[in-house]
């Protein structure tokens, strides 16, 4: 099964949190900084781990250099 979940980036936070918003968005928080693919490794760790899946089954598909991404999720 494949879900795909729109996560609102905000890079350089205090610590790292992905919660949901009450309208239903995703909202991810991260600690690194959006250089050199720090924080898009960070946010693929962090859905990983709140979707209990390996890294490896979450890629970002749409808006790598952008603070909106596409996420998809790839569930056994």
């Amino acid at each position: 099964m494949t879900r795909f979940i729109e996560v609102k980036v905000k890079p350089n936070a205090r610590a790292s949190a992905l919660h949901r918003e009450p309208d239903g968005a995703w909202r991810a928080e991260l600690k690194s900084p959006p250089t050199d693919g720090k924080a898009n490794a960070e946010l693929i760790a962090l859905v990983a781990k709140a979707f209990g899946c390996a890294r490896s089954a979450v890629s970002i598909k749409t808006g790598a250099a952008r603070r909106t991404k596409l996420v998809k999720i790839e569930a056994e």
